[in-house]
């Protein structure tokens, strides 16, 4: 090799054609000669003569140019099908560290640029290219049992190269042993020779902005690719480049990259609404959002709200506290929502304030939640005249893990569903649960006396007098939960979980839309003769419907006892058989009715409660020829012919919005989409694509800077710059800090936790007439208004 190195230094460019090098090697048939050597060849040839790369070589740099022999001591070897250049100066060593690379990986090593000197005007004047495996690691873990593993073996192989007079780069040195074994099958794992293409990257970035996990973003590229081995990427390389992209995006930091989205979108609708609360050392502790659409759904449908704070969503250990509704369709929505740093009573009472100031003041009439004490008293301070109620199925899911040590278990547990679930009025079910208590000597059960002298909160008897929309905390939130699990995870940022919920938001109203269209749309064959059958399916949705047929063929399991007559008032005795457990029960019911004014009422009170005629109403009904449901008793929510303002309000996207780049890579796509459907029927057709695509790729390389490491690949879709999406607005005049993670509380690692009830300083913020936090001071920032601890952007 150095008699090869010597001859290669008085070679010149002159005496070369285009794409094949002439070189002596002192006489010889060279047919033998091991394909590594050719490859030392190639690579000493490319420095010295200062060559690009054409085209995509069709040969590695190590095999023999096949069908060629040579003769009378010369041989001809293909530069990697390179072009000679005989004017080019290249402004850094980025073409010679890619030679040398694409050497170490046929040979199984590891390269790197070790050193480099540049001129006064910055021009690259010396480089060193050393073997990976160069050096000695000096450990730096504090604990020598455990040092860190290390690829250095103090391997001496290395180039060196200088820039000449001319512009032309010259071999000064070459050392080519090495002191370790090298396996080309292996080196695609050292992180020199892993790449991630343009189109990949874009693939990969679409998905992450979808909310797609990168596993199931990178086993796809696996198998499109044939396998493993035929990737230049690890699936850690994905996920390092989609963690610094992130790291781009909120390049000012997680809580100031917030507010200024939340600027941006406000600034896209201007009845975006949020709200920011700081401590006092500026760091961010509670956020709460409303976008424009949510807000108009709210007027629409929020009149009962359901609020949990159980599940975890991101880095910060914030427990995701959303405020979830039902609309017309009876599919969950999302009204608003806000990480908080604590739930303690402070942290609830500033949200609630903030969803208050949202809606104009207009606080719901009916609010579900857990058994949480700290939300038991933001709400009885927030929002007074609120109906609270806790969550039935929650209670009920307890009650085996508190009862479960008693002899009579089975016997009690099956005593207090009765009393629970069968208890028509409130006296009904108080002297029932006396006597259990009593029977069963309970007396001594502390969480069943707290449950009792709470019993205005979760037993139906007591709360079926106010409308709730036939909803539970858990049951309504356990399903937006299970939905965002396929959009965030517990290592989430508070940016992208923003946008995450976003993307949430469009997936609820396509959810909406298409229940619209199967609403207006779709009919159905009545299973009965009445004509209330027919009235409702052409004024309630579908999912209504469906509920007021069940009752309507629910009927046939009620049976008329008795009734009373005071002038036009008449009182009905209904019994009902149904089957609890596998036993028949049978319960009794009584049904009041006006025929002056055909009021109606029954103590079941399932109007009431969920807005549509319990079976006992239609009973009667239909035995007073009454065909037809009264119009005052269908609610307006759940009608399908009233047109809602929220419809007509689309989502602001930010996260969708695509560059110049984005959009002309969309384009393409779209057009190549096109051409592979033309072309996909024949060979011959294929071959005529194929040649184009060559000759267009051919044209286009000629445009572009030898690819490296760094660089686009000209054989790849044109890779995209990477901007701040939030750059096109001002920074916020207030730098806020990132949250502190938040102390958890006995808290599992998992999505979903047990709230503080099931497991075992902030300053009351006021708001101005206008929706304003009131402060002592005002920033300077374009409609902000607040202290230091909190900012609310309201309009």
């Amino acid at each position: 090799m150095e008699e090869m190195s010597e001859a290669l230094k008085g070679v010149d460019a002159s005496e070369l054609s285009q794409g094949v090098l002439d070189l002596g090697y002192g006489g010889g048939e060279l047919d033998g000669a091991p394909s590594d050597l050719w490859g030392e060849v190639v690579l000493t040839a490319c420095f010295v003569l200062n060559m690009v790369p054409h085209k995509k070589p069709k040969i590695t740099p190590v095999e023999v140019w096949k069908g060629y022999k040579p003769n009378l001591g010369y041989f001809k070897v293909w530069g990697c099908f390179a072009f000679v250049s005989h004017t080019r100066v290249f402004p850094d060593a980025g073409d010679d560290v890619v030679y040398y690379r694409e050497y170490g990986k046929q040979l199984g090593i590891p390269v790197r640029k070790r050193t480099s000197q540049k001129g006064d005007e910055g021009e690259l004047k010396y480089v060193t290219i050393s073997c990976g495996q160069e050096g000695k690691y000096k450990s730096k873990s504090g604990n020598v049992l455990k040092p860190h593993p290390s690829i250095k073996t103090g391997c001496k192989a290395r180039v060196r190269a200088g820039i000449l007079l001319d512009g032309r780069w010259q071999i000064n040195s070459i050392k080519l042993d090495h002191n370790h074994d090298m396996s080309p099958t292996k080196a695609r794992y050292f992180q020199c020779h892993r790449t991630i293409s343009s189109y990949v990257k874009r693939r990969i970035e679409l998905n992450d902005k979808a909310g797609v996990r990168l596993n199931k973003s990178y086993n796809p590229l696996v198998v499109e690719a044939g396998g493993h081995e035929n990737i230049s990427f690890l699936e850690k390389d994905c996920r390092n480049y989609i963690e610094n992209l992130r790291r781009l995006r909120l390049g000012e930091g997680d809580a100031t990259a917030i507010q200024t989205y939340f600027l941006n979108m406000q600034a896209r609708n201007s009845n975006f609404f949020y709200a920011i609360d700081l401590d006092q050392d500026g760091r961010l502790r509670n956020v709460f959002w409303v976008d424009a659409r949510s807000r108009a759904v709210y007027e629409e449908f929020g009149d009962v709200v359901t609020f949990d704070t159980t599940y975890l969503t991101n880095k910060y250990d914030m427990p995701f506290a959303p405020f979830v509704g039902v609309n017309h369709h009876r599919q969950s929505i999302l009204l608003g929502c806000g990480p908080i740093s604590s739930e303690d009573t402070d942290a609830f009472i500033w949200l609630f304030k903030s969803g208050l100031a949202c809606m104009h003041e207009h606080a719901p009439r009916g609010i579900i939640t857990d058994q949480d004490k700290a939300m038991k008293n933001a709400i009885e301070i927030i929002f007074p005249n609120t109906r609270h109620c806790w969550c039935l199925w929650h209670i009920m899911n307890k009650f085996p893990s508190k009862l479960n040590h008693y002899k009579q278990y089975e016997a009690i547990m099956y005593a207090l569903q009765s009393i629970v679930y069968g208890s028509l009025e409130k006296v009904e079910f108080e002297e029932g649960w006396d006597e259990i208590i009593e029977k069963y000597d309970l007396q001594d059960n502390e969480w069943l006396v707290g449950l009792y002298n709470e019993r205005q909160h979760w037993v139906p008897c007591f709360v079926k007098d106010s409308f709730w929309a036939r909803m539970s905390t858990t049951q309504r939130n356990e399903s937006v939960n299970a939905f965002f699990d396929d959009h965030v995870n517990s290592k989430t940022t508070l940016k992208q979980f923003v946008e995450q919920y976003e993307n949430a938001l469009k997936v609820k109203v396509q959810m909406e839309k298409q229940e619209d269209f199967k609403s207006s749309s779709i009919g159905f064959d009545c299973g009965t003769h009445y004509n209330m059958e027919k009235q409702a399916q052409e004024v309630y949705t579908i999912s209504k419907y469906k509920e007021f047929h069940d009752e309507l063929i629910g009927k046939m399991y009620c049976d008329y006892l008795s009734h009373k007559v005071n002038g036009a008032n008449f009182e009905y005795q209904i019994s009902e058989d149904f089957m609890m457990e596998g036993k028949k029960e049978r319960l009794y019911f009584k049904v009041w009715l006006n025929e002056d004014d055909n009021e109606v009422r029954c103590n079941c009170r399932m109007f009431e409660f969920r807005g549509i005629l319990c079976r006992h109403t239609i009973y009667v009904f239909i035995r007073h020829n009454i065909d037809l449901i009264l119009e005052k008793y269908i609610m307006r929510r759940w009608r399908k012919d009233v047109k809602r303002c929220h419809t007509r309000i689309e989502i602001n996207s930010e996260s969708c919005s695509l560059t110049p780049e984005a959009q002309g890579c969309h384009k393409m796509q779209k057009a190549f989409d096109e051409i592979k459907e033309l072309a996909n029927d024949y060979d011959n057709k294929c071959m005529i694509v194929m040649t184009w695509m060559d000759n267009v790729k051919e044209e286009l390389s000629k445009h572009n800077v030898f690819y490296g490491s760094d660089q686009p690949n000209p054989q790849s879709p044109i890779g995209r710059n990477i901007e701040n999406d939030v750059s096109s607005i001002p920074n916020p005049s207030q730098c806020i800090l990132t949250p502190l993670a938040a102390r958890k509380k006995g808290r599992p690692p998992f999505k979903r936790r047990k709230s503080q009830s099931e497991q075992a300083d902030l300053q009351l913020t006021e708001f101005d007439d206008t929706g304003h936090i009131v402060g002592s001071s005002t920033s300077k920032g374009d409609g902000v208004v607040g202290t230091q601890e909190s900012i609310t952007m309201q309009v």
